[in-house]
């Protein structure tokens, strides 16, 4: 009997603490360096991870270079040996925390809140902090966001040739959908 009673408060309390963190690992992230009339700098990956612990309003995503995906086969090519690097700097990396998170809180309207944290990208961090639209769905908690990094921020070069052609202001957008 005392065995069955043990058995049961462990489970129960596996599932309590299970239910602390929400992740995905179908993220998506798109990004646009594009400028008025060149061609578009645009590439979308939609497998970066991203977890959370609702608790506490910890956040940690992270998205694989060779993810981004661009119309442009040479694009993508040029992306990850000249600029990001892949190779060397093969992911990209996100930790920090929610500001005023509590999620018994969060409802199906989107409610604004403030990520605050270190984007790693290409070898350099930087803190940065964002606006995210949060809410429930019925399959999860969605998080939608949209802000701009400066590639000179993280040593992204862009060359002489094509620099009339590629901003160094990258807007970013992220949409993940966690369970």
């Amino acid at each position: 009997m005392k065995i069955k009673l043990f058995l049961l408060i462990f489970f129960c309390g596996c599932s309590i603490i299970a239910q602390e963190k929400i992740l995905t690992k179908s993220g998506t992230i798109t990004f646009e360096a594009s400028v008025p009339a060149f061609e578009e700098v645009k590439a979308k990956n939609t497998g970066a991870s991203c977890v959370l612990n609702t608790k506490t309003g910890e956040i940690a995503s992270l998205a694989l270079m060779k993810g981004f995906k661009f119309k442009i086969a040479l694009m993508e090519e040029h992306f990850n040996e000249n600029y990001v690097e892949s190779a060397k700097y093969p992911k990209a990396t996100f930790k920090g925390k929610i500001e005023n998170f509590d999620y018994s809180k969060v409802t199906t309207s989107s409610q604004n809140y403030t990520l605050k944290g270190k984007l790693e990208l290409h070898g350099k961090s930087k803190d940065i902090s964002v606006i995210a639209k949060i809410k429930k769905t019925s399959e999860g908690l969605e998080i939608i966001s949209n802000f701009s990094v400066n590639s000179d921020d993280f040593g992204i070069e862009i060359p002489n040739v094509v620099s009339k052609k590629v901003s160094k202001k990258v807007n970013v957008s992220l949409d993940f959908l966690l369970k």
